[in-house]
């Protein structure tokens, strides 16, 4: 192995490599935390593949087998031609393989038998391999090693589910002999070990001292200028943060340098490469067919194809989601370009490592997108230099995610009493739940799974809503990709506007009701506008688990329950965001029952902010707008996996009242973590929208991108007075802690619109 080692380059490991496979080797779990490019895939590589080959001739024929999750098909994928290139040498001892949604059929009974290395994603560890661990009990009595890489996107809902998916497969192994050690691995984590014992439910050794050289990385921070444009209510427009990213991989790809722009959303990513290939054509015909862009919702055939011609070179440029921030060998980048700040530090250093690759210096510029956090950001430097990465949260305990994996688990085994402290403390007290709902039923050997239908599909660990929605070519019956159940409302409805692969595609169906799945029925078109979906939000308070005094106001957290419902959308002329037509909707609403924080203030306060009835309205919803996007700052999250509502009188408070809560079932941390940090997170909001140069509100301060009321109304200057009032007497920040609840009982909505 060693000599493997050393041909594949590496003479010698670096310190913190081989503090790390010594862990492994002793037997100990290990997260090593260090920088992108720093040489992790090789700190457990050589434990894992020394273990495989010491096996190899074992008496069972099989040996010791090691398992390797990625958050992502494309980074398994990866991995695995990196194994067998590293592995070659080594004749048949070492036998990696991909086991996932696009293995055919006919490999996988192979893989179950032979592969000693299978790579795999949390969605197939969950509803493929632990279901049917009767067929992969060779594969689990010989586990010897899990391999968890970029673990730090296993964060908020999603965290949460995979967490719950490593205890039951802990569970498996252990009824089938083997203890396996985690190794764990991410460039970008806060207090790693500590994530890594969330996640695993195990202790873990922290490797985080990073002893590789680094190539000099110059960043840069790009505001785009503003336009002779004048956007709602007369405020100043800039150039797109999307415009000005496709200028930057034009310039980039004539000057020859290899670059990845990321891109925010699956149509930011099809639009940028499309402009991208516009310049170009200008420019060297040749020269566009060699800028491509690269989302979720491809084709599988297609994935592959953009990967392979990035890894060949015959890419010069790619417009892509975050699917290749995670650590996809994209050796030769020389540049990075990113659109709009990624929600966290974490991924921002994330993206921008993937450029320098081997000690080479690097490019990474981050272009700042209309909105209050990426204009803060780019003001305020020290916020991203000078400050670590944030912490990840994630809580196991949320009865969502964890009442759906106790049936799983169940189903696969019954469940013991002895079974419930792998499973956390909140698990006895759902269990008489999940009895009640008829979903479990106690005997002497403990609780059984009662359906017929598969319990892992109880847990939608990917928080999507449900079955994705097939978009298919209405007069070919083509499938051209998919799009989120969740998202499915605002992004494929009648008339929506749809990119794919840089063809536009206007949406003329919308099928929820077919018995073989939601479908778009779309025909490819050339409409001079994009599309926008409207909504309205309503919100009622079903429990108040803890709240403070803010002055003479109140600031709450505790369990929601939010009802959405898209009601129309919005023509906009492409270059201007002219609004041309609104069109109604007629889709059923959704209901949402999750966690949230939330504040009131009095009419005292209101009388000191001089905010009067006229203006209360504008200013509570422009202090909840600039208060959503200056969340990231302070939580793992992203702008769109939070939500908001404002109401001068809310029938729960009976005061004027700002919601913002978490956009998944049973809450993902994020208010959590707003309210332990609200002073200074509310700080921030001030100090964003105080430093805006405009005079009535503007994207970069007030108004949102996903306002379900249009932004109206907002009142810059009310909220601004609003939230110095609130913060003259904040607290000391709330004591942190998650209170126990069980899942909440219904409660009837009330409230106002949604952003």
């Amino acid at each position: 192995m060693i000599n493997a080692i050393q041909r594949a380059g590496a003479e010698h490991p670096w310190e913190h490599q081989a503090k790390a496979a010594e862990h492994a080797l002793d037997g100990e779990s290990v997260v090593i935390a260090t920088g992108t490019a720093s040489g992790k895939s090789l700190a457990y590589l050589a434990p894992v593949l020394s273990t495989l080959l010491d096996g190899s001739e074992a008496p069972n024929g099989r040996g010791a087998t090691a398992l390797y999750l990625a958050p992502t098909k494309a980074l398994a994928a990866d991995q695995r031609r990196s194994v067998k290139a590293l592995a070659q040498p080594l004749g048949h001892a070492i036998r990696p393989a991909v086991y996932d949604g696009d293995t055919p059929v006919e490999e996988r009974e192979w893989v179950r038998q032979y592969a000693n290395y299978v790579l795999t994603n949390p969605d197939m560890l969950h509803l493929g391999i632990l279901p049917g661990h009767p067929r992969w009990s060779s594969f689990l009595r010989a586990l010897r090693y899990v391999v968890i890489d970029e673990c730090h996107t296993y964060r908020g809902v999603f965290g949460s589910h995979v967490a719950q998916v490593l205890r039951r497969l802990r569970r498996l192994c252990a009824r089938y002999g083997a203890d396996p050690v985690f190794l764990l691995a991410s460039a970008t984590a806060a207090q790693p070990s500590v994530a890594a014992r969330r996640l695993t439910g195990l202790p873990v050794v922290e490797v985080a001292d990073d002893a590789s050289p680094r190539g000099e990385l110059v960043f840069a921070l790009w505001e785009p200028p503003l336009t002779d444009l004048l956007g709602e209510k007369g405020a100043p427009v800039r150039r797109t943060a999307t415009a000005e990213t496709a200028d930057l991989l034009t310039d980039l790809a004539v000057q020859g340098v290899r670059t990845v722009a990321f891109v925010r959303s699956r149509r930011g990513a099809e639009l940028t490469a499309v402009i991208a290939q516009e310049r170009l054509y200008e420019v060297d015909r040749a020269l566009a067919r060699r800028v491509a862009a690269y989302r979720g919702g491809y084709l599988p055939e297609e994935r592959r194809a953009l990967e392979q011609a990035l890894h060949s070179g015959e890419l010069l440029g790619l417009a892509a989601t975050s699917a290749l921030e995670l650590g996809i060998d994209v050796s030769g980048l020389d540049a990075v370009v990113i659109s709009g700040y990624p929600g966290t530090r974490a991924s921002l250093w994330q993206q921008a490592g993937r450029a320098g690759r081997s000690g080479e210096g690097a490019l990474a510029i981050l272009v700042a997108r209309d909105d209050p956090l990426d204009t803060y950001l780019v003001h305020h430097p020290e916020a991203l230099f000078r400050q670590p990465v944030e912490s990840t949260v994630l809580d196991p305990d949320n009865p969502y995610v964890l009442a759906p994996h106790l049936c799983a688990a169940a189903a696969e085994l019954p469940l013991t009493e002895t079974d419930l402290e792998l499973f956390g403390p909140a698990s006895p007290g759902l269990l008489p739940q999940l009895e009640a709902a008829k979903l479990l039923r106690r005997r002497a050997s403990g609780w059984h799974w009662t359906r017929r239908e598969r319990a892992a599909d109880l847990a939608d660990i990917r928080g999507q809503g449900g079955r994705p929605v097939q978009i298919v070519e209405a007069s070919t019956g083509r499938l051209l990709g998919t799009v989120d159940a969740s998202a499915a409302h605002t992004a494929v409805h009648d008339g929506a506007v749809h990119l794919h692969q840089g063809r536009t595609y206007l949406v003329k169906r919308l099928d929820l009701d077919d018995p073989d799945g939601s479908v778009a029925l779309v025909e490819e078109a050339s409409p001079p506008y994009s599309t926008v979906a409207r909504d309205t939000t309503s919100i009622s308070v079903l429990d108040t688990d803890t709240e403070i005094p803010w002055g003479a106001g109140r600031l709450c957290y505790g369990s929601v329950e939010v009802t959405n419902q898209v009601v129309s959308f919005l023509r906009r002329r492409l270059i201007t965001g002219e609004v041309l037509g609104e069109t109604k909707l007629d889709l059923p609403p959704r209901t949402l029952r999750t966690r949230a924080v939330w504040w009131t203030v009095t009419e005292d306060q209101l009388d000191a902010a001089r905010i009067n009835p006229e203006i209360l309205g504008g200013a509570l919803h422009a202090a909840e707008h600039a208060s959503i996007g200056m969340l990231p700052l302070f939580a793992t999250c992203d702008r769109w996996d939070i939500g908001g509502v404002s109401v001068p009188l809310h029938p729960d408070t009976l005061l004027p009242t700002v919601f913002v809560y978490d956009g998944h079932p049973g809450g993902a941390g994020f208010a959590e973590r707003a309210f332990h940090t609200a002073r200074e997170w509310l700080t921030a909001t001030r100090e964003a929208i105080a430093a805006c140069e405009c005079e009535a509100g503007c994207p970069s301060c007030v108004q949102s991108p996903k306002c379900g009321n249009g932004n109206e109304p907002l009142h810059k200057r009310g909220a601004l007075r609003l939230l110095t009032e609130l913060l003259r007497e904040a607290p000391e920040a709330p004591e942190q802690g998650t209170a126990q609840r069980g899942m909440p009982e219904g409660a009837a909505p009330e409230g106002e619109t949604r952003d």
